[in-house]
């Protein structure tokens, strides 16, 4: 009994920290991309990266993250509540590549905030870069090799939603 109940707490804890590092409920049909807002200063911080870097033509989303459709698509247009293929490579300021994927097949809504904001804005086949401030990431937590209050740059393939 008594492991048994140490087990069921310990599940908890593990589904309890998964749901708290992506932002919210995987799948929560009443998510409004505008209602998450970055600080100011880390905004001013993408504006001075972009500016630095002669990244032009790029969109501020009410979010304060900033993207640019390279290819909008013509398929579907995913929800929150959609299952998303994408092929995509994430990037620190610096332009460490710290993860990428050729093919990622995962519900949108377990996803870090920049992404349930960014992916849906393209359709099938489209393709996106993602200027994601920290508050729409991981914020002041440090996950892998990606250091606390990062910026991450994302250049993300919508191959196919469910």
């Amino acid at each position: 009994m008594k492991k048994t109940l140490i087990g069921a707490s310990l599940l908890l804890v593990i589904l309890y920290s998964c749901s708290k590092s992506t932002g919210s409920i995987a799948c929560d049909p009443t998510f409004t991309p505008c209602a998450y807002i970055a600080p100011q200063y880390e905004i001013d911080s993408v504006v001075k990266y972009l500016s630095d870097h002669g990244i032009q033509d790029t969109v501020r989303h009410c979010s304060g993250m900033f993207y640019k459709i390279d290819s909008a698509g013509t398929g579907k247009t995913p929800d929150i509540c959609s299952t998303i293929t994408i092929k995509y490579k994430g990037m620190l300021k610096d332009s460490t590549v710290f993860d990428q994927s050729n093919s990622l097949t995962y519900l949108l809504g377990q996803f870090i905030t920049g992404f349930k904001i960014g992916v849906p804005l393209i359709k099938e086949g489209g393709t996106i870069h993602l200027y994601i401030p920290p508050a729409l990431a991981y914020g002041s937590q440090a996950v892998g090799s990606i250091p606390s209050n990062s910026m991450l740059i994302f250049e993300v393939s919508l191959i196919s939603v469910q």
